[in-house]
């Protein structure tokens, strides 16, 4: 093959499926049983005010340092200290029943506010000052001798909890798109040419590994995921969109364990009163059909799902009616199988707070990581996270 031609072909192949939809996939590790529980990632992007979700509405500290900004109608009260913000009540059903665990203080030592670097600690499991090439979810994919199938991200660009050392997910948003695209004549022009003697690893010979990869894993997603339709009505947007992907996913029983997710627009420095409810209205009103069609089809006894954001926001409000960076926050756990469901923990003290005017953190980030590596993934999360973390018994 010219080597020009297969350097154009390459590249137009690549911008048609490999690089938006996949990254390389490490081969040589033998696949393991992966079992049956499944982890459902969603990220509040930008930085929520967790303030405003979970609200002390008893503490006079929380209404004067938010004069214009506390909520003080319709919060749904949920037990003597603490109530949902008014768009959260699709989640009341789920706090009831004992599927809801919320775990307040939730953060890291010496947080970082940049939205771009506290998220990557956030999706690499690092400290503030180190610097890792993988994420946490790669790197326990790596553990697994897994398949891209085996962990999805419902977008076109793969996240960095998603990358391991020798494991990569998929990234798709449209998993019949992923198939037909696999199939282009361009694609398959450069997968005929694998075994040319002048390539290899130096010369782009493993372009042509994640590419087998990449076609196989949107086959056999394409060949198993049941076609039919949900009886489960979902909000229309985005967020439920993706919801409701990963829902057919799991209903139709893929080996898929991983599947992330993602809700942006939550920076609100300006004018955050009306940003806020109709986010929190789009993940908690997602989030109950999501709940609804697993239970609908068996399949939510064996399914956990993690809500967090990179950071909270500041205690007191901003003079543009909004919230500025903060440190620690609250982190969402629902599934069926709760040992501690409702408040995991009392919310910080909102007069002893850190330096920057924020709530101070009192449970790593990583300790739940641990806890669902360990007591839902069957995972040895010292590995995987690099270093122990205390466990948690949330699950």
């Amino acid at each position: 093959m010219d080597r020009r031609k297969f350097i154009k072909d390459t590249a137009l192949a690549s911008s048609l499926l490999f690089v938006p939809s996949f990254v390389r996939a490490f081969e040589e590790i033998p696949s393991v049983n992966l079992g049956y529980r499944r982890l459902v990632i969603v990220q509040l992007s930008g930085g929520n005010d967790g303030l405003n979700t979970i609200i002390p509405y008893r503490n006079d500290l929380y209404y004067n340092a938010r004069p214009r900004l506390a909520i003080t109608k319709n919060i749904i009260k949920v037990n003597e200290q603490y109530g949902f913000h008014p768009s959260l009540k699709a989640l009341r059903p789920l706090f009831d029943n004992g599927e809801l665990s919320i775990i307040n203080n939730v953060g890291y030592p010496n947080p970082v506010r940049s939205h771009f670097r506290s998220m990557d600690i956030w999706q690499s499991g690092s400290n503030a000052d180190q610097y890792l090439q993988t994420g946490w979810l790669g790197r326990y994919m790596d553990t697994a001798g897994s398949k891209p199938y085996n962990a999805i991200e419902t977008s076109t660009q793969l996240s960095l909890a998603m990358k391991g050392e020798h494991f990569n997910g998929i990234a798709t948003n449209n998993y019949k798109v992923l198939h037909n695209t696999s199939k282009d004549p361009y694609f398959r022009s450069v997968l005929k040419h694998y075994n040319d003697k002048h390539l290899s690893e130096h010369n782009l010979g493993y372009l042509y590994k994640s590419m087998i990869e990449a076609k196989s894993s949107a086959k056999y997603i394409y060949e198993n995921t049941k076609v039919k339709l949900s009886q489960q009505e979902y909000p229309q947007n985005n967020f439920a969109k993706q919801l409701k992907s990963v829902a057919q996913f799991i209903n139709s029983r893929l080996e898929t364990k991983v599947f992330y997710t993602s809700l942006d627009g939550f920076d609100t420095h300006a004018n955050q009163p009306n940003r806020q409810k109709n986010l929190l209205s789009q993940y908690a009103e997602s989030m109950s059909a999501f709940v609804k069609d697993l239970k609908q089809n068996g399949t939510f006894d064996d399914t956990l799902i993690l809500t967090f954001s990179e950071f909270g926001r500041r205690v007191k409000q901003n003079a543009a009616n909004g919230t500025d960076h903060g440190a620690a926050n609250n982190v969402f756990v629902i599934g069926k199988h709760l040992k501690k469901a409702g408040f995991y923990n009392k919310l910080a003290s909102l007069s002893d707070l850190d330096n920057n005017g924020d709530l101070k953190y009192e449970i790593d980030f990583r300790a739940v990581y641990a806890t669902i590596l360990s007591h839902w993934l069957d995972a040895d999360d010292d590995i995987v996270l690099l270093k122990n973390y205390k466990k948690l018994q949330f699950i």
